[in-house]
């Protein structure tokens, strides 16, 4: 049986996976809501293996075990960092305080492939940019999971979350507005 990966990424309304030290949104771009929280909880609340590129991994870890206490992280990012990982990182040699990361150097698409093929729970990766942009491109990506928060950062906008990306038809397969005003679309790619 083949698990399944999902591509969880957020973005402006403008296609931003993040913003500049000039732009002063904090994060969710200020708009997280309890419903969204929620919905990101449960969306957590089931076993999955993490699949990260080294960029985010660091940003993630770096976040993750600066000393914050636990409780004042959002749930569902408590529950990430419970979640076993990989790490697909040629650079990387230390798993910096996650607790139950494994870093893998190699081809992103075999490695991803292989651990398709031999996992027993779903594969879900956040944000991971360029990793994602080539696994889509090798087909491997099954859901691509957008949360589209309602602003836009045309002027401090960082990390364009599809620049270079192929061209893709996009099945969709699930829809939902969260808080009124975020929304998130879950599409099947198709490459063209």
């Amino acid at each position: 049986m083949t698990a399944t990966y999902t591509w969880d990424v957020f973005s402006t309304l403008d296609g931003y996976g993040s913003y500049s030290e000039d732009g002063d949104w904090g994060g969710y771009w200020g708009k997280q809501g309890p419903e969204l929280l929620k919905h990101r909880a449960a969306l957590f609340a089931t076993e999955q293996r993490m699949v990260f590129g080294a960029t985010t991994f660091r940003e993630t870890a770096e976040i993750m075990s600066a000393g914050v206490d636990p409780n004042t992280l959002d749930e569902w990012n408590v529950r990430t960092m419970r979640m076993p990982a990989i790490v697909v990182s040629s650079t990387l040699t230390d798993t910096l305080g996650w607790p139950d990361a494994t870093i893998v150097s190699g081809d992103a698409v075999e490695i991803v492939t292989r651990l398709k093929q031999e996992s027993d729970v779903p594969l879900r990766s956040q944000a991971s940019l360029s990793l994602n942009r080539a696994l889509m491109a090798a087909g491997l990506v099954d859901r691509l999971q957008l949360t589209i928060f309602p602003v836009i950062s045309g002027r401090t906008g960082t990390s364009p979350v599809l620049a270079g990306a192929g061209d893709f038809d996009l099945e969709l397969l699930e829809s939902r507005t969260l808080d009124g005003r975020t929304q998130e679309l879950v599409y099947r790619p198709i490459p063209r």
